[in-house]
């Protein structure tokens, strides 16, 4: 078994994948195959994995590739998780150049809104065209994609691809994890069923040995130390009836209610984003690998397993041990009041057989209505860059519920024009 890893170079993310896929017994005896066009970071991520393989005496194969051919070939499995640009300047554009022409607020900028549109124009064609050398090179591959902005790179390979494809993100595993804190309950021992959108899903039900826990979780409103803790995420629970995935700073983005009023920011505390963040991200990551390297040498890194759901799929297929997660997928009829062909997330049954998305039917009309504002925002993203066309990215802007709150219609044009020509360098060019 091969399985290839593109964007590898990740600082934390890459060992965290494959220490995931070493901790199954029955996966050891594969190739892992690392590639990354940021050599330095290859090699990081190499030197790492590499010790911790021999650290712990397993047979696994591991390779390293700065070119994608030779990490696809033969693959059967292939994680993606990549960004585009040498350094975090696009995404320091993506938020700086609407508050500078029109005072835009956003607060992480990578999946939604005119950040999102923006991520969505550099990374869409990249993951096309891996997908394509997919179809020539390991045609009967699963995709395990990690990559933002998740919803709209899974609607552009499905309608433009045949590969087979499953979208993966930690916000349900997450979130479920705090919400039993919040009830004060054993997670081990939690149920629930989770569909929607990728970072706009809900908790249909929620249970711990067939007791309905959402009175519980209403009843923490009233508990303004819990409350604090989640301010956005609770403010829309308690006026929308369901807890969504998404971290309360992410989710005031989503949704028009927040960002446009200073006191609603203060009240729920939102904290903003700007170039400065992205600046000193840059700066940091160069200072930890430096430490994770040192560490390394000093002691094999310790095989340990996260609640990703990557590996957990592979074994699943290979050992045909059955495993539950929630993946984006094609909306084929699964969630009844979203339109089909976007992309939605939804449990999935995993076993030889793949990825089996599970029929939900319809979400509660007022959390499908949200999931349905953003659908329209990913789905003139997707439609602007398959057709090479500027006009449904305006519209996809004007649409979004953050930026129609904050921004005029001319404001958003010429937010859209001044990004668009600041990284022409960086997307397919556009009519």
């Amino acid at each position: 078994m091969k399985i290839a890893f593109l964007g590898a170079g990740s600082l934390g993310f890459g060992r965290r994948l494959v220490s995931d896929i070493l901790s199954f017994p029955e996966l050891t005896d594969s190739t892992i195959h690392l590639m990354d066009p940021n050599t330095q970071r290859l090699d990081f991520t190499h030197q790492v994995v590499r010790r911790m393989v021999s650290g712990a005496g397993l047979p696994t194969r591991v390779e390293a590739s700065a070119e994608r051919g030779p990490a696809l070939d033969g693959a059967d499995y292939v994680i993606v998780s990549i960004r585009t640009g040498t350094s975090m300047q696009p995404e320091a554009l993506d938020v700086q150049v609407p508050l500078d022409v029109a005072g835009l607020r956003q607060t992480v900028a990578d999946t939604v809104g005119v950040g999102g549109i923006m991520k969505g124009l550099r990374t869409i064609p990249a993951m096309l065209d891996i997908a394509r050398d997919m179809e020539r090179r390991c045609p009967r591959a699963l995709m395990l994609n990690y990559t933002n902005p998740m919803a709209m790179i899974m609607w552009a390979i499905t309608a433009a691809t045949r590969i087979r494809a499953v979208g993966l993100c930690h916000s349900v595993q997450g979130t479920s994890q705090q919400l039993a804190g919040y009830l004060g309950v054993d997670y081990a021992k939690l149920r629930y069923r989770v569909a929607g959108i990728n970072h706009l899903a809900w908790f249909l039900d929620l249970s711990l040995a067939g007791e309905d826990l959402y009175p519980k979780l209403r009843a923490c409103l009233d508990k303004p130390d819990i409350v604090a803790k989640d301010p956005v995420r609770f403010e829309i629970f308690r006026h929308f009836g369901y807890f969504v995935t998404e971290s309360s700073t992410h989710m005031a983005e989503y949704v028009p209610y927040f960002l446009r009023h200073p006191e609603e920011i203060a009240r729920l505390k939102i904290q903003t984003r700007s170039a400065e963040n992205f600046a000193k991200q840059d700066a940091n990551r160069q200072k930890m690998m430096e430490k994770a390297l040192q560490d390394v040498e000093k002691q094999p890194p310790k095989i340990t397993r996260s609640h990703e759901y990557g590996a957990q799929i592979i074994h699943a297929i290979e050992t045909d041990r059955p495993c539950s997660i929630n993946g984006s997928v094609r909306n084929d009829g699964l969630i009844t009041n979203l339109w089909n062909g976007c992309a939605v997330e939804v449990p999935c049954l995993i076993n030889r057989a793949g990825v089996q998305p599970c029929h939900v039917g319809d979400l509660p009309p007022q959390c499908a209505a949200l999931c349905q504002m953003n659908a329209h925002i990913q789905g003139l993203t997707v439609r602007g860059i398959l057709e090479g066309k500027r006009e449904p990215l305006y519209h996809a802007a004007m649409l979004d519920p953050g930026t129609m709150a904050q921004l005029t219609l001319p404001k958003i044009r010429e937010t859209i024009d001044r990004l668009l020509d600041a990284q022409r360098d960086l997307m397919p060019p556009l009519r």
